[in-house]
């Protein structure tokens, strides 16, 4: 674009004096031009010369001083006053911001006039030189090329609401506020303004010749001048007619500045004069400037559209500031719009046409870095900020701060609803305006569109109205097959995904014909929209994507598959299956044939996706691709695996595609696909292998060389051997087995162990026919090739190589030659030599069979020894009882110390030890067979020593002897380790413990002598601190518990560390000596000095007896204490306290007792510890016998004078202190301190719960003295104070007896009332008020008290009591004063229905009567109201006005009134309906009853015509009756209801000009009677099948007409239909009325019905359908079906 910027200053000239950057604005329109120096000079020599203008503006200055002001006259002006307050009330309030002066002097600027050929322009200069003298720190000037200012304009300044431009809107002024320069006043004291000769001040301070302020003009004499003026603004330049000084306020300075630098650079948009805008500083210091350099400029375009009233053009603005520029182009839309007549205003009365201008920025907006910029300008921005991405510009009308519009305006609101046509236009214009456009710059327009919420709610009407235009308009671009462009209304069109968007352009760009996307039923949103940079946009536009059925449609309507090559089709694949979870799945994309595969003639088909995941077959991807030929050969050879590969063009292409991973893996999951590589398609054909022999060969044969090309891992091939099926021996298929053997021709196997033995073990011998050649799938075996591979892989062996199952074999449980011995030890020894365990059937066959050669035959390895000479001589001479078989190695040629260690395997024996393990089971079993003497027992004891003198060990020997039970002792036969040998050492432990000892009487003093070697064996010899075997074997007998028993006890407990059994038991034993016997620990005391004293409180403590024990027991403290023995003092105070409770619980503690105790109490309270639970049992226990019975001492009182007036209204619990046997006498009181410490009441003030909770008042109260009740309130204050609540039966107790005296006898609380003759003018005497003569003033002093426990304190409060006891008064004195009391307390009763009437009589008293029904029976004429007047009539002439519609009937007639009156609502009465039960109780009847309804009809049918009963009865008339008689709970048949429809349709409607009507009567007394008449409107006579309705003037014409025939219409055909439901008559109705209210409106009564849960059957539809109204033939039916 080319720059259209226009310099301030001509080429090579600089400015005046110092200069700042500046900042200017250029709206530039190339057919306006700037005057030359030249031309302005010709311009200014054909005006009047300076001074002429300037003496005539003088003057007329002087004329409005003199004139308006009164300035220089004598008089003073009488609205001088009035005037400076309203300017300065306009000035100060107007505008909230400081920036509202500058907008009111760009809008003055806007509205002036200039001279031809000249730029308007306006520039805004600030010095900091005081050029004014007024003291200002900065100084604005303001400079305007306008034509000057005129008297006129001068006039109006001078003026508050004059302004020159009121009511020229039309004329294309802007201006409307009327103070427009007023505003400066708010930045500056003294404006100056110089203009055309001009040179006037103003002042915001009152001027002192006229007291007004602000519109007084003074004459400018010296400072400033022209030339001062001018040396600012540039010498050089000539001056432009107007300029404004504004010395600034100091507190307004950096504000002014700040907003002159901010203004905005789209302030030029919408002005049509001003082309030229400039902010510049003159500053001493340039450094310290403060305002920005901007300039711009503009170019219009034009272009008229006729048919709409509108023009478009585009304006360029350019902006430069601080050496940066800025540009923006913008596209404006002006369009006219007729001014409605509701939006109409006062100030716009002389404006026909809205103008609204639209502007729509090309580029970024010049903001001058603000990031919001103005959405709605009036002229000039306001601050509303919209985030719409265009700009309103029309006149509307602004709020005073000029800061927003007013929403609430009519005229605003115009204009408002005219913005969503306008951009419409607009951007229909945009879109579509140029034909030859690309389409590729259609999508940008769309930016245009107001999609984001405004952040003006209100102005969200105006976002919501472009949106709806614009989706009923055919403005979105589509895709096309041809260079013409094809627009759809949004809702029409279709978005695609990206990535298919990418499929189809590298489709077209192979070849692949796409033809029109939009053939497959859907317009397809054009390719260069449809960008997620749109995204915002198209769901402004509510674009949708397309269904997940259009992409199946396409993709296989438009051969993409088959045409595109490989790479596309994988991406085709991968788009599939991105969409796939959220979109295609569940599709018809399963159905259409997607993947590729190659068939059993190697040709390419395609499988859908449904077919590949619900088939047995399967599609198969090689996992490499160099097997894939291999695989695909084989796969002919193996047809029961039903597998299928894909092409390997597409493997191939697969394998270098970026997304191969995803693709895969939803191949897998979705199509089945298997991923196959040599080794998983072996054991899918593994899976699939039958009974078929061939198959079986040929894949041992595939195996084989698929090994021999390396085709399979080592692994992977074991894997596959190890399921692969074998032809056994019979020519069977076996797929399970455990091992394989080789031919048993020429093997080892057969000589060893026979025919093959473990068949049952899956042990398999090989076929011959793995012996023979083959050829399998092009590839060629020679013969014994494949069994040698079998040998190797799947491991058919011979012995001794075969791994033996865990199985036993026959040839072993017979004896062996030497040669097959020694075969089947070099077996095991190849076994062990490769690491293989033995199975544990097979080696318990070997270890058992009786195959090996011994000293004595035949036996077992398990039973049989090989050792050397040595240790066996010695054996054999030491042991002479036992034999022991040795392996006759003779016999084995000495062959088997080579296999020693394999026979070691199998059981044999070598080692000493076992030989005397063999000796020592031996003799066990003898033991157990009780063949062991006592002759043996010493052999053994003899052997060992020998073992001993010899240097062998008999540990084994003795470990597999000393556990058993052959020993003899005491108690019987025991195991050595448990028995021991008697000594002195064990005699006082066999006293309190039975052991088991050696039985010598049995062995002889002998077996003594073997001590050492019974040690051996385990016997226990000495007692070597054996107290745990005391403790296991324990027995107690009290005669045996001596004191040195009693001390290894002890030294049991002490020396063993866990002996919690044997603590229990001697816990429950009584084995310790008292001084009460042998008793228990837990029930002996070891005695203390501190404690003593308790012991002469309660007799029989068993103590323990020390002389007994001496002083051996002392040192065993501990251990006593474990036993439980009580010895601390704490023990002891619990033990004393157990032996105290159990007294109290059998009631045996004596008055010595309880006293003794006390002292007790008294003497071990001051020591130190305190026996805490005895003490604790003391305050807790029930142990002080009183009055009433056992209590705790905090239950308890002790007794003085104090409490002697409670005794008589209270259970108290006083402690029995008299000199009975029960009692604790007088000596009790000696204790007082100790029990009030345990807890006992000692005073009344302590005792109110004691009061509280034994209140019991006697039968009479006659009893209860004045001090008794002060007490009672004196301990309930008590109570009070700790606490709120009372006890749950207190109040109970206290309100249920009559025991306060009143003066009108003894009252409960709640009926007693506090006398207070300050409170009201009411006796003593009138109510239940406390007798204060007989308690004393001191009873007002518990006026809180009585408060809490009901009584009333408050006398205003008592009305209810004294209004219940009002009948007991019979004089009428007190009865009028009593009432008036309950007036002034707005007393109301609280039985509503209670009618007692007092009646006085002559003698000023009276008597109450409660006939008051009675008494009202009797009357015999009720209140009317006639002529405003009250009267009394006959109540057979009145009637309760229960129908207001006969009520309005019967008003009408005026000679009398017939209805009850009624008290005024301001007048205090009962409620209506209350008036209405009490004059039907006197016999008014109501008129409903009481009226006679007259239903007689006459009318000739000559005088009616007949009428289409389309008129009236309508199809939702019948829809509704049907739908109400066939509700099942009407039980209505099919055949009842049709018939009862029948009627209606049957009828005749004929219609009258008479009117139709109905006769009401009531009959009066004296045998009057009163008649009126109600209009009817309509009438059905069923009987005679007519409905007559009286004529209507054309539709209703009023609401009160409609509803009144729908009323009557309604009843009539409810009435007529369910004359025999009289019930249902009324819900009928209400239905048809408001049908009718509707015009029985098809979807209203749908709703109708539905609303209350009636619907048609369809036989009821069927028979609406059949019946048309008005056709004969239906008619006919229906009256057969009627008849």
């Amino acid at each position: 674009m080319p720059n259209r910027h226009t310099q301030l200053l001509k080429d090579g000239e600089e400015p005046q004096g110092p200069r700042s950057p500046s900042s200017t604005f250029h709206l530039k329109n190339r057919n306006h031009r700037f005057l030359s120096g030249a031309q302005l000079d010709s311009v200014t020599a054909q005006m009047s010369s300076p001074a002429t203008m300037a003496a005539a503006a003088r003057e007329h200055v002087e004329k409005i001083r003199r004139e308006r002001y009164y300035i220089g006259r004598v008089e003073q002006n009488p609205l001088a006053e009035d005037m400076h307050q309203a300017v300065n009330y306009l000035s100060q309030e107007l505008y909230s911001k400081d920036v509202h002066f500058l907008m009111e002097l760009v809008q003055n600027a806007e509205d002036n006039e200039y001279p031809g050929g000249v730029a308007p322009s306006l520039e805004f200069l600030v010095t900091s030189n005081d050029i004014t003298g007024s003291g200002a720190s900065s100084t604005l000037l303001i400079f305007n090329n306008e034509k000057g200012f005129s008297k006129s304009n001068i006039e109006s300044i001078c003026r508050v609401g004059k302004s020159t431009k009121k009511g020229n809107r039309d004329k294309g002024y802007i201006g409307e506020k009327g103070i427009g320069f007023k505003s400066v006043f708010l930045i500056s004291s003294q404006p100056h303004i110089f203009s055309s000769g001009y040179q006037i001040k103003f002042n915001e301070k009152p001027c002192a010749e006229c007291n007004i302020g602000y519109i007084v003009p003074e004459w400018v004499e010296s400072r400033p001048s022209l030339s001062d003026v001018k040396q600012i603004y540039g010498c050089s330049k000539n001056l432009p007619a107007t300029c404004i000084i504004l010395p600034l306020k100091d507190e307004k300075v950096t504000a002014v500045k700040q907003q002159l630098s901010s203004l905005h650079p789209e302030m030029l948009l919408f002005l049509s004069k001003i082309r030229q805008l400039s902010v510049r500083e003159d500053n001493c210091n340039p450094r310290g400037s403060t305002v920005s350099e901007i300039a711009i400029s503009s170019e219009k375009n034009y272009q008229i559209r006729k048919n709409m009233h509108a023009e478009s053009y585009t304006l360029h603005l350019s902006a430069q500031e601080d050496g940066n520029e800025q540009e923006c182009g913008y596209y404006m839309w002006r369009q006219k719009f007729p001014v409605k007549p509701e939006n109409r205003v006062d100030k716009r009365t002389e404006i026909d046409e809205w103008v609204i201008t639209l502007a729509f920025p090309q580029d970024e907006r010049l903001s001058r870095g603000n990031e919001l910029s103005p959405g709605v300008y009036a002229f000039l921005p306001t601050e509303m900020v919209t985030n719409f991405p265009f700009i309103i510009q029309a006149d509307f009308l602004l709020a005073s701060s000029r800061e927003a519009i007013l929403f609430d305006s009519p005229w605003n609101k115009g204009i408002l609803e005219s913005v969503p046509s306008a951009f419409l236009n607009a951007f229909v214009a945009l879109v579509k305006s140029r034909a030859d456009a690309p389409a590729m710059s259609l999508p940008s327009m769309f930016c245009f569109l107001p999609v984001n919420p405004s952040l003006i709610p209100l102005l969200e009407p105006v976002r919501s109205g472009i949106k709806d235009k614009v989706l009923l308009e055919s403005i979105v671009p589509c895709e096309s097959h041809t260079s013409q462009k094809i627009f759809c209304k949004p809702g029409a069109v279709a978005r695609l995904k990206p990535t298919f968007w990418d499929i189809l352009g590298k489709a077209r760009e192979s070849g692949v014909d796409l033809k029109n996307l939009s053939t497959h039923g859907t317009y397809i949103l054009s390719s260069h929209f449809d960008k997620s940079t749109h995204n915002s946009v198209l769901a402004f536009l509510g674009v949708k994507s397309v269904s997940s059925e259009w992409y199946a449609k396409c993709i296989e309507g438009s051969n993409l598959l088959k045409e595109v090559h490989e790479q596309l089709y994988l991406e085709i694949i991968s788009f599939v299956v991105d969409n796939w979870q959220f979109f295609f799945s569940g599709t018809n994309m399963l159905s259409i044939p997607l993947l590729k595969y190659v068939d059993r003639n190697n040709v390419i088909s395609f499988w859908s996706i449904s077919r590949a995941s619900q088939s047995s077959d399967r599609l198969c991807l090689v996992s490499e691709k160099k097997y894939i030929s291999w695989l695909i050969s084989w796969n002919q050879e193996f047809l029961s695996s039903r597998r299928f590969f894909l092409p390997p063009t597409t493997q191939t292409a697969l394998e270098d595609f970026p997304r191969k991973s995803t693709v895969i893996q939803w191949l897998h999951r979705h199509a089945n696909v298997e991923s196959a590589s040599v080794y998983s398609y072996g054991l899918t054909v593994v899976s699939s292998l039958n009974t078929d022999r061939r198959p079986v060969i040929a894949f041992a044969h595939f195996l084989y060389h698929s090994s021999q090309k390396g085709h399979l891992e080592s692994y992977n091939l074991a894997d596959l051997c190890r399921v692969m099926p074998v032809i056994d021996s019979y020519g069977n298929v076996v797929k399970t087995r455990s091992s394989i053997l080789v031919p048993a021709k020429g093997s080892k196997w057969i000589e060893l162990i026979g025919t093959n033995p473990w068949t049952n073990e899956n042990y398999v011998e090989l076929h011959a026919d793995y012996k023979s050649a083959g050829c399998f799938a092009g590839n060629y075996t020679s013969e014994g090739q494949l069994l040698s591979f079998i040998k190797t892989q799947l491991h058919a062996s011979d012995v001794p190589f075969i791994h033996p199952p865990n199985a036993s074999f026959p040839t072993v449980s017979s004896p062996l030659t030497v040669g097959n011995a020694i075969l089947l030890l070099q077996w095991i020894q190849n076994l062990k030599t490769r690491r293989v365990t033995l199975p544990a059937r097979f080696l318990s066959c070997v270890q058992q069979g009786s195959w090996l050669m011994t000293s004595v035959g035949y036996k077992p390895p398990n039973e049989s020894f090989l050792s050397n000479s040595e240790w066996s001589n010695l054996l054999q001479d030491g042991s002479s009882f036992v034999d022991i078989p040795m392996i006759d190695q003779q016999f084995y040629q000495n062959k088997l110390h080579e296999y020693k260690e394999e026979l070691k395997e199998i059981g044999v024996r070598f080692e000493f030890r076992d030989a005397s393990a063999y000796i020592g089971s031996r003799l066990m079993s003898m033991a157990a067979s009780n063949m062991l003497t006592r002759e043996n027992v010493y052999a053994l004891l003899r052997l060992i020593r020998f073992l001993q003198q010899k240097v062998l060990s008999p540990s084994e020997l003795i470990n597999h002897v000393k556990d058993a039970r052959w020993m003899k002792s005491t108690l019987g036969y025991m195991s050595p380790a448990s028995c021991i040998v008697y000594d002195s050492e064990w005699a006082v432990a066999s006293c309190i413990s039975n052991q088991p000892f050696l039985d010598v009487k049995f062995y002889g003093e002998d077996i003594l002598a073997y001590k050492p070697e019974l040690k051996l064996l385990g016997v226990l010899v000495g007692f070597e601190n054996n107290y745990q075997l005391v403790i296991d074997n324990f027995k107690f007998s009290s005669a045996a518990v001596t004191c040195d028993a009693t001390v290894l006890i002890l030294k049991c407990i002490r020396y063993v560390s866990s002996c919690d059994d044997f603590l229990k038991k001697l816990k429950e034993l009584k084995w310790l000596k008292t001084s009460m016997g042998f008793r228990a620990p837990n029930e002996s005391f070891l005695l203390e000095p501190e404690w003593e004293c308790l012991l002469k409180v309660f007799d029989g403590i068993p103590v323990v007896d020390v002389g007994f024990y001496e002083s051996k027991i002392s040192s065993y403290k501990e251990e006593l204490k474990k036993t439980g023995l009580i010895i601390r003092f704490e023990e002891a105070s619990k033990a004393i306290g157990n032996i105290f409770k159990k007294m109290v619980l059998k009631s045996s503690l004596t008055k010595v007792t309880v006293l003794a105790l006390l002292a007790s109490y008294r003497q071990l309270r001051k020591q130190s510890p305190i026996p805490v639970e005895l003490f604790n049992g003391m305050r807790n226990e029930k142990w002080l016998r009183t009055s009433l019975g056992f209590r705790s001492p905090s239950d308890a009182i002790l007794y003085d004078e104090e409490w002697k007036s409670l005794s008589p209204i209270a259970d108290l619990p006083f402690i029995n202190d008299d000199d009975s046997h029960d009692g604790l006498s007088k000596e009790i009181h000696g204790y007082k301190h100790e029990l009030k410490g345990l807890g006992v009441t000692t005073e009344v003030k302590d005792g109110a719960r004691f009061v509280i909770s034994g209140l019991n008042f006697p039968k009479h109260p006659v009893n209860i003295s004045a001090a008794t009740v002060l007490s009672l309130l004196r301990s309930i204050r008590s109570w009070l104070a700790c606490t709120t609540k009372f006890p749950k039966d207190f109040g109970e107790r206290i309100s249920s007896c009559r025991w306060l005296r009143t003066t009108l006898g003894y009252k409960c609380p709640d009926e007693s009332i506090l006398f207070d003759r300050k409170q009201s003018y009411i006796y003593k005497e009138d109510g239940p008020f406390i007798d204060e003569s007989f308690y004393g003033s001191e009873i007002a002093s518990f006026k809180d008290v009585l408060a809490e426990i009901g009584a009333i304190v408050d006398v205003r409060s008592g009305h209810g009591l004294i209004a219940q006891h009002l009948r007991n008064h019979k004089d009428s004195a007190t009865i009028s004063r009593i009432y008036m009391y309950l007036k002034e307390c707005n007393w109301e009763p609280m039985d509503k229905k209670s009618d007692w009437i007092w009646i006085p009589n002559e003698r000023e008293s009276g008597s109450w009567s409660k006939n008051t029904e009675k008494l009202l029976s009797g009357c015999v004429k009720v209140p009317v109201c006639v002529d405003g007047k009250i009267i009394l009539s006959q109540k057979e002439d009145v009637f309760i006005p229960d129908d207001l519609l006969l009520k309005d009937l019967f008003d009408k007639f005026d000679k009398e009134s017939f209805f009850i009156w009624y008290p005024s609502c301001s007048l205090p009465s009962v409620s209506l309906a209350r008036l209405n039960n009490i004059y039907g109780s006197i016999g008014v009847r109501a008129i409903s009853k009481a009226v006679e309804k007259n239903n007689s009809f006459t009318l000739e049918d000559r005088s009616c015509r007949k009428v289409d009963q389309r008129e009236l009865l309508s199809v939702g008339l019948l829809q509704i009756v049907l739908a109400f008689l066939a509700d099942p709970a009407l039980d209505i048949s099919i055949e009842e209801r049709h018939r009862m429809v029948s009627w209606l349709l049957n009828v005749v409607v004929l219609e009258t000009d008479r009117p139709i009507t109905v006769g009401y009567r009531v009959n009066l007394s004296g045998g009057r009677s009163v008649d009126v008449k109600a209009s009817r409107m309509l009438r059905w006579e069923r009987v005679n099948a007519k409905l007559y309705t009286q004529r209507r003037n054309g539709a209703a014409s009023c609401y009160k007409e409609k509803i009144v025939f729908a009323t009557n219409f309604a009843d009539e055909i409810a009435q007529g239909l369910l004359f025999e439901m009289a019930d249902q008559i009324t819900s009928l109705a209400e239905l048809i009325k408001i049908g009718s209210l509707v015009d029985f409106q098809e979807a209203a009564v749908e709703y109708l019905l539905r609303s209350r849960n009636l619907q048609l059957f369809p036989e009821d539809e069927a028979f609406l359908n059949a019946a048309s109204l008005g056709q004969s033939p239906c008619k006919q039916k229906f009256l057969v079906s009627y008849a």
